[in-house]
C-alpha cells in the first residue's frame, strides 16, 4: 500500500471541494486504486465540508494540525483533536516543519500526538534536518532525536504513519540523491522499530519537492511507502499525474 497525502496548507476556499471532487473520481475509476491510499489535508476552514463530502468515498481528509490540548478550552484560535474528531475527520498532521519553526517543541508535538490518538485520528507525523543541519551531518541525530522525544512505545503504532521531509527540500526542487533516502527511511524504520517493538511496520512516507515529473525517480525505491506532496497537491491534474506517473 502507498500513500499519496496532499498538503494544501493556507490554500482553499468552498468552491475548491471542485478539486477534491475530480481527484475522488479520478480514485473511484482507477484500476490500480486498489494499490494505494489518497488522504487530502484542507485548511480548517474546509474540514467540515470536505469530510461531508468524502463520507463512503474512496479520499479521506485530514487535518493539517492540530492543538496541544483536547476537548474545550479558552485559547483563541485554538482547534483541537475531539473538535476535529467530531468533523468526522480521519487523519491529522502533526510535526510539520512551517509549525516546528512557528515553535511546537518535541514535547508539544508529543501532547498533540497523545490527543489526536485518544480521539482516534490516525497521524502523519513529520520529520526532517535543514540544510544546516544536513551540512553538519547530523540528519540522523536530528531524526532520532525528533522521533524519541515525540513518540512512545505506549501509542498505538496502528495509528502512525511518519513523513521524512527534509527542510531544505521542500519547495526547492532539490531531492536527495536515491542512496541517501534509502538510507534514511531505513534508518527512521530502524528508530520506530526500537520505539515500537512491533512486528508492524509503519509507513514511512517522503515529502519534499515531489510533483509529477520528481516522482518518476521515485518509483524503483521500495523503501519508500508513499508521499507528502505540498503545491502539486492544490491542482487536480498535477496531483492525478503524480498517482498516474507513479504507476506508469
Amino acid at each position: 500500500m502507498r500513500y499519496f497525502i496532499g498538503n494544501w496548507k493556507m490554500f482553499g476556499v468552498p468552491k475548491s471541494i471542485g478539486i477534491l471532487n475530480k481527484i475522488n473520481n479520478f480514485v473511484q475509476k482507477d484500476k490500480k486504486r486498489q494499490k494505494y491510499k489518497v488522504i487530502v489535508a484542507p485548511p480548517f476552514t474546509l474540514l467540515d465540508s470536505f469530510s461531508k463530502y468524502s463520507n463512503n468515498k474512496p479520499v479521506s481528509i485530514s487535518s493539517q494540525n492540530c492543538y496541544l490540548k483536547d476537548g474545550y478550552s479558552s485559547n483563541t484560535g485554538a482547534i483541537s483533536a475531539f473538535m476535529i474528531k467530531a468533523l468526522k475527520t480521519k487523519y491529522v498532521i502533526v510535526g510539520h516543519s512551517d509549525n516546528r519553526k512557528e515553535g511546537d517543541s518535541n514535547l508539544i508535538l508529543k501532547n498533540k500526538v497523545i490527543h489526536a490518538l485518544k480521539n482516534n485520528l490516525k497521524v502523519i507525523f513529520c520529520i526532517g534536518e535543514n540544510n544546516k543541519q544536513k551540512s553538519a551531518n547530523q540528519t540522523f541525530s536530528v531524526l532520532k532525536k525528533q522521533l524519541y522525544e515525540s513518540l512512545s512505545s505506549k501509542f498505538n503504532a496502528n495509528n502512525i504513519i511518519v513523513a521524512y521531509e527534509p527542510i531544505w527540500s521542500i519547495g526547492t526542487g532539490k531531492i536527495p540523491q536515491d542512496n541517501e533516502l534509502i538510507k534514511t527511511i531505513n534508518y527512521v524504520k530502524k528508530i520506530l522499530y526500537s520505539i515500537f517493538k512491533t512486528r508492524k511496520t509503519i509507513p514511512v512516507l517522503y515529502g519534499g519537492s515531489v510533483d509529477s515529473r520528481s516522482i518518476k525517480l521515485f518509483k524503483d525505491i521500495n523503501e519508500i511507502d508513499g508521499f507528502l506532496i505540498g503545491g502539486a497537491s492544490k491542482s487536480s491534474k498535477n496531483f492525478i499525474d503524480i498517482i498516474k506517473n507513479y504507476y506508469r
